[in-house]
């Protein structure tokens, strides 16, 4: 039976994913993500033409961020934390993408326009009144907290960071998010 073009891209997309997660970025290979997926290692090439793009296929994500101008002003960091928080519990794509941004410069590059792309205009929007270069400093600062937390929960396995509550969690790196966002 003949998979469709969107069947076949999404199964190797999947064992994309797997492998990329299980073995890192620089471990995983075409032929290994091909044989997970049962299909011939050109096929991968076909659709994704190498390692580089179908890693950019695999690792792509909406952070979905929420419209924090929703938020009543003194609750933003805790509510930018929990969503991260359930962004990272809830899709493998951002911990493969953390745990293969460590060593390799080109998944640095693809995590940095990720994060630069749709975190800064949500906190340009969220920081009224200050000036323009001022909000990627603030997104920069955010990201750092949530992708500390990210590293030392999801990849690293700290114990004391893996032990804590989702609400300790959020006590503790929210208010850090809210000065970074609202503080003049």
């Amino acid at each position: 039976m003949r998979r469709s073009a969107e069947e076949t891209k999404s199964k190797i997309l999947a064992a994309a994913r797997e492998r990329f997660a299980a073995d890192g970025y620089d471990r995983a290979t075409i032929r290994a993500i091909a044989a997970e997926a049962h299909i011939d290692p050109a096929m991968v090439m076909r659709y994704f033409g190498n390692k580089e793009g179908l890693f950019a296929a695999a690792a792509e994500f909406d952070l979905a961020l929420p419209d924090l101008a929703q938020v009543p002003r003194d609750r933003i960091g805790r509510a930018l934390a929990t969503h991260f928080l359930n962004r990272w519990e809830g899709d493998e794509a951002l911990t493969l993408l953390l745990r293969a941004a460590v060593t390799n410069p080109t998944v640095a590059e693809r995590m940095r326009q990720i994060f630069a792309a749709q975190l800064s205009p949500v906190v340009a929007a969220v920081s009224e009144g200050t000036s323009s270069t001022t909000a990627p400093v603030r997104a920069g600062l955010a990201a750092t907290q949530v992708l500390g937390m990210a590293l030392c929960r999801y990849v690293l396995a700290f114990p004391p960071v893996v032990s804590m509550t989702r609400e300790e969690i959020i006590d503790w790196i929210g208010p850090t998010l809210q000065r970074y966002l609202t503080e003049s």
